[in-house]
């Protein structure tokens, strides 16, 4: 099990998320951004603005995921 955060993950809080896998802590992390987004948190909205654009650009998605894959294989199990 391994822990990170909605900014950790490119969100906008400190909302921990906890998962076995990326995959799981994508969709966790993704299933806050909606709630946030339903709710029209404005620091959320901001984020996903960015996403939207960054979605775009597939070459920069990837770079950008492989980031976040990387950064949850580095963290150490909890």
């Amino acid at each position: 099990m391994k822990t990170m955060t909605c900014k950790q993950l490119g969100g906008a809080c400190d909302k921990v998320f906890k998962a076995e896998s990326f995959d799981e802590m994508a969709e966790l992390s993704r299933a806050h951004g909606m709630q946030m987004f339903q709710e029209g948190d404005a620091a959320h909205m901001k984020v996903i603005q960015e996403m939207l654009v960054l979605m775009n650009d597939p070459e920069a998605m990837e770079k950008w995921l492989d980031g976040k894959k990387a950064a949850f294989a580095a963290i150490a199990d909890d």
